[in-house]
This record gives C-alpha cells, sequence and structure tokens, in this order.
C-alpha cells in the first residue's frame, strides 16, 4: 500500500489538458490508496467558496468526492494560490483541511508536510504579502465584497506578480536553506515533503548530526507527476 502526494496543479479552465489528466490521475492511480494529499495550489486562485458552482469547480468537487466516497483519505493544504478554501469546499468534497505545516506519520517515518512558500524566505516582499492575506481580518474583508469584485481583484495581482517574476533573481525564489533546516529542527522529522518552487527532486540534509530528506512535488505546468510513499520509502512517479 502507499500514500500518494501531488501540488502545484493550478487548474483552471484555460489548461484543459492539464485538468483531464488530472481526473484521469484520480480515476486510475488514486483507487486503492491508503490516502491522497493535496499540498498547495491545487487551483490556479481560488476567490472563495462562493465560488464551487463555477463548472470545472463543481468538476473538480465532485471528482474528489468520489475519492473520499470510495474510502480513499483525501487531504488538503492551502497554497499561495488557493488560501481561501474553506469548509464549504473540504465538505463538498469529504476532505480534511491540514494547517501548514503539519507532521504525519508515514509507515513509521514522521515526516513534515508543507506548501513550501514559508521555507522560502529570500523573497521578502512576498513573505510580507503573505502575511497579509493570511490575515483573519484582511480575508473576512476581501470575502465580503462581491465574487466578481474578487476576481478581479485577483486577476490584478496575477499580472502585477507575473510582472515582479521576471524581475526577480530566480535563487530568491527556491528555499532558503537555513530556513529548512530550522524546520526540520523544529519538527524533528527525518523527511519533509513540499511543493511551491516547481523544482522537484530529492535533498539530503545534515541536520545536527542527522541526515534528512527533502522531497520537492513537481508541478503540473507540462506533465504532471506524483510522489507515491510506502513502507519502502518515497518514488517520485511522472504522468
Amino acid at each position: 500500500m502507499s500514500t500518494l502526494f501531488i501540488s502545484d496543479l493550478h487548474l483552471c479552465r484555460e489548461r484543459p489538458e492539464i485538468n483531464a489528466l488530472f481526473f484521469r490521475f484520480l480515476r486510475e492511480r488514486v483507487p486503492g490508496s491508503d490516502a491522497l494529499y493535496i499540498l498547495g495550489d491545487l487551483f490556479e486562485y481560488w476567490a472563495g467558496d462562493d465560488d464551487l458552482a463555477e463548472p470545472l469547480h463543481a468538476q473538480i468537487a465532485e471528482v474528489l468526492g468520489h475519492v473520499s466516497e470510495s474510502g480513499v483519505p483525501l487531504h488538503f493544504m492551502h497554497g499561495n494560490r488557493d488560501f481561501l478554501v474553506g469548509d464549504d469546499f473540504a465538505s463538498v468534497t469529504g476532505g480534511n483541511l491540514l494547517k501548514d505545516a503539519t507532521v504525519v506519520d508515514l509507515y513509521g517515518t514522521p515526516t513534515l508536510l508543507m506548501h513550501g512558500d514559508t521555507l522560502c524566505t529570500d523573497d521578502v516582499k512576498y513573505q510580507a504579502f503573505r502575511t497579509q492575506i493570511r490575515d483573519s481580518a484582511w480575508q473576512n474583508d476581501f470575502l465580503s465584497k462581491p465574487l466578481a469584485v474578487r476576481k478581479a481583484m485577483i486577476e490584478n495581482v496575477r499580472e502585477q506578480s507575473a510582472r515582479e517574476v521576471k524581475e526577480k533573481p530566480p535563487e530568491i525564489m527556491d528555499v532558503n536553506l537555513d530556513a529548512v533546516v530550522s524546520a526540520f529542527r523544529r519538527s524533528r522529522c527525518p523527511r519533509m515533503i513540499h511543493g511551491h518552487t516547481h523544482r522537484p527532486a530529492r535533498h539530503v540534509h545534515e541536520v545536527d548530526g542527522r541526515s534528512c530528506e527533502r522531497w520537492v512535488l513537481t508541478d503540473w505546468y507540462q506533465r504532471g507527476g506524483y510522489l507515491e510513499v510506502g513502507q519502502a520509502g518515497c518514488r517520485a512517479v511522472p504522468l
């Protein structure tokens, strides 16, 4: 048996081939698994749970609901694009909303799960923005606005972010190694799994004299993939 991990799918109407790949993954790879963990950025953006009626969102929620109904536990962690996913989404899909970060026991190995953006501490401007939008007062104010207004505001932020990313040095958008070591140290876990950086790989870190492994999940911009974790360890599987 095994547990599956995915992140950074960025599902949206503009990328129907990736949506279809996701549905096929749920249909062909997930059944019989011990659990499915989605570690953030399932959606390109999420304006609030009142957008569940949007046809693609309704379809995604429905197929995830089938996963839960089949007996495969479904766990969801917020990413930087879909941090407004809430209780209504969890209820419709039968999923469990996880805190970032969360420690789980995977076949005897304590494992730290994160989206990964909090590790990118060199991007000071982004971290300040993240603090703002994760504030409950800010979120309540944002969600009080009409859905169409929220979506327009998100589009403006996305356009601005796309311009800024082109100007940022690539290294500041990757994890800070001191932040990684601190996360290992706080959690006391020998393994970490996260997404966000779109730099899939296995890294080994020496933390206080012990060897720790860090698995970075692949994004789904081109082909997608998942991490399979079982008794024998971890295996990255491309799609």
